[in-house]
């Protein structure tokens, strides 16, 4: 049997991300970064996802808190999960160490608080759009930009979900 209780402990505030981060660096580990709705989990999530794990030793995940995805204009009826059960599916990823939800419209001010080692984001943004990157890069750190897997997209999702209903 697996003890799952830890998974909910994964999701954290910023002030806790901040401790466990100085905890992690003082035994010399690295600290990867990525962000995003998360809406529906897919394919593509998991491969980005994955990604960003193999950037450092630990991943830290942001999700754009309910108000946050109503800022984005992603669509009236988004999010169709809700923070906290975004934030849980995420937690319960093997490659996922700390989930922290931010109210903004962007992470930047996550990210200057926290400062990652790398900032890992999808290929459909550039350097200069990722929030937070201009400060991590000054930092030392890095960012990557992933490709993004074809034919996977929350949107496209819901879309084909109201087409069978």
């Amino acid at each position: 049997m697996k003890n799952t209780s830890y998974i909910s402990q994964k999701i954290v505030t910023a002030v806790r991300l901040q401790h466990l981060m100085k905890g992690w660096r003082l035994n010399g580990k690295t600290v990867s970064f990525t962000n995003g709705c998360f809406d529906i989990l897919h394919e593509g999530h998991i491969f980005s996802l994955s990604q960003a794990a193999s950037e450092a030793d630990f991943l830290v995940v942001g999700v754009n808190s309910d108000e946050s995805v109503k800022l984005l204009k992603k669509g009236p009826d988004r999010p169709v999960n809700n923070q906290q059960s975004r934030s849980l599916i995420l937690a319960s990823l093997l490659m996922v160490d700390a989930v922290v939800i931010f109210d903004e419209e962007t992470p930047r001010d996550l990210i200057t608080a926290i400062m990652p080692d790398v900032i890992v984001k999808g290929g459909d943004y550039t350097v200069e759009q990722i929030a937070g990157a201009k400060e991590v890069i000054a930092n030392g750190g890095r960012v990557v930009i992933n490709p993004i897997i074809q034919g996977f997209s929350t949107t496209g999702l819901i879309e084909k979900i109201r087409k069978l209903g």
